[in-house]
């Protein structure tokens, strides 16, 4: 069974991953064979790996930012806030996002919901550098 420590560090593991340019491989071995993806939760469910690599390799190579706001996390569950931030040139975009995810016995994701929506979303541009 997951410890509670266990559990924080795979949160903070999947934020890390996904700043990296989302390591589809690394993010998708932390999920469980049949885990269960809604994100945002509403949207049809992404069963397996192979849906979930498909789901994460949209972003792979991206540039982003993630910031870790408040983690609650059990032995077996973790709720989280983050701030998801990706770079497209000059414009960015911010998606705050709210994460519950549920861990099964061998310690990997069993499922995962993201708490978003339009209005959780900011852009802008970031102007040249004036030399």
């Amino acid at each position: 069974m997951p410890s509670r420590e266990h559990v924080a560090s795979t949160v903070r593991r999947y934020l890390d991953l996904v700043a990296e340019g989302g390591r589809v491989d690394d993010i998708v071995d932390l999920y469980a064979e049949d885990a269960v993806i809604e994100d945002p939760v509403g949207d049809e469910p992404i069963v397996g790996h192979q849906t979930i690599w498909n789901f994460y390799g949209i972003v792979e190579n991206d540039r982003a930012e993630t910031e870790l706001v408040t983690l609650r996390a059990t032995d077996r569950e973790a709720a989280f806030v983050f701030n998801l931030t990706l770079h497209y040139g000059a414009r960015r975009m911010r998606i705050e996002v709210l994460e519950v995810m549920v861990f099964g016995e061998d310690g990997k994701i069993a499922s995962m919901k993201a708490y978003w929506s339009a209005e959780n979303i900011t852009e802008w541009t970031v102007p040249d550098e004036v030399s």
